[in-house]
């Protein structure tokens, strides 16, 4: 089984278990489970995403949207490619509190992971988000970024990113891809689990799984351009605050196979003018000829991307990048570290032994890091942030092979 999900059970573990560290290392997974239990069922911590750092309020749509050109990559027999996705964007006051997902996401999503004795699904669903649904936009024309969570993960695991971006004056439309996700819910109440999952967990060898990922990215780029074409077209547009978006001015970004889809995407659309992979295995691979010369910012863990790691296919992909490019790993930071997970554990009280960087500065360095390139790059603001290593921020490194 490769790295992609074997990180996710374990990092998603290790962040719910609530015993001090010197306490987990000497208790029995039985032991640790039950007081973790014992913990979550006396606690009144309320879990929150962190307040957004731009000039901006957040609003939140949702959509359904619907592929009728393409069918199902994975339940063919289901007909349409389907996708939830959430809209942020700049607003002014008003609209009511945005919830973070539904109850049946976050049990699924928990029992997934193994982890739906020890944390109820109450209490992930109960997450605080700043977003309001139905909030005034704010004027003008701003640039679109569609997001891509990891696989096996709920779009609003990448929810911390979105409210922000939003918060620094982009929409950003945040996608579910189905069957992709341990539980997404659309309309109807139908809550579609994860087939895909089932298909990696079952493929053969290590290089069929990789193959099944490769082609999981390539669809993905797929639904982002979708998502685009129903967000930009001149009518009959799926959003009704359309008018928001400025069409010259699209990125994408994701964290895992969200990131390679985000390369995947510019590889075959130039709509998209800038992307970002977060801690993601380029499965499908940047062509040789390179992305016509558009910028790309890498983001991942010290451990597993720097130069000379187990994953080469961030030098291999690097290397093809034609146009403005960043390399940046975090020290002490795991695959998790670039979602929500990491902030809400720490709220908790826990601390990943794995990746002891808090939760708090894993999303202060994903939001400085992502805004800074998309204000630079969609917004042609200068961000001296990009321009190498600060002394606010020594768990960066700027890669150069």
């Amino acid at each position: 089984m490769i790295r992609t999900r074997r990180d996710a059970a374990a990092v998603l573990l290790s962040l719910t278990l609530s015993l001090p560290v010197s306490a987990a290392a000497t208790s029995s997974p039985a032991s640790a489970a039950a007081t973790t239990a014992a913990f979550l069922s006396t606690s009144d911590v309320r879990f929150a995403i962190p307040r957004p750092t731009g000039r901006y309020d957040v609003g939140r749509d949702t959509l359904h949207l619907v592929d009728g050109d393409r069918r199902d990559l994975w339940v063919p027999t289901a007909g349409a490619r389907e996708l939830m996705v959430s809209m942020y964007y700049p607003a002014g006051t008003g609209g009511s509190a945005a919830p973070y997902m539904g109850v049946d996401e976050a049990r699924l999503l928990l029992k997934g992971q193994k982890l739906d004795t020890v944390l109820p699904a109450e209490r992930l669903a109960d997450v605080r988000t700043n977003a309001r649904v139905g909030a005034r936009p704010v004027g003008g024309r701003h640039p679109l970024i569609v997001l891509s969570p990891g696989f096996t993960l709920n779009r609003a695991t990448l929810t911390t990113l979105a409210e922000d971006l939003a918060s620094k004056g982009n929409v950003v439309a945040l996608v579910d891809h189905a069957y992709e996700s341990f539980g997404t819910t659309f309309p109807g109440g139908r809550t579609l689990t994860c087939v895909a999952c089932e298909m990696v967990e079952k493929a053969p060898t290590d290089e069929a799984e990789k193959e099944l990922l490769a082609k999981a990215a390539v669809n993905r780029a797929a639904d982002i351009s979708f998502v685009i074409d129903r967000l930009t077209r001149p009518a009959g547009a799926a959003w009704k605050r359309r008018q928001m978006i400025d069409p010259r001015r699209i990125g994408a970004a994701g964290h895992s196979l969200g990131g390679n889809a985000a390369a995947s995407v510019m590889a075959g659309d130039p709509r998209v003018r800038a992307g970002v992979d977060m801690d993601g295995t380029f499965f499908a691979p940047v062509p040789v000829s390179g992305l016509g010369r558009r910028p790309f910012l890498m983001l991942g863990t010290k451990a597993q991307h720097s130069p000379g790691s187990a994953d080469t296919t961030w030098l291999r992909d690097w290397n093809r990048l034609d146009g403005w490019k960043r390399w940046l790993t975090v020290a002490d930071s795991g695959h998790f570290t670039f979602i929500d997970l990491p902030i809400l554990g720490e709220q908790a009280g826990i601390t990943d032994p794995k990746a002891p960087l808090s939760g708090k500065r894993s999303g202060e360095i994903t939001t400085a890091y992502v805004g800074a390139f998309f204000d630079r790059h969609l917004h042609g603001a200068h961000r001296p942030l990009l321009d190498g290593p600060t002394p606010a921020n020594p768990e960066v490194t700027f890669q150069n092979p």
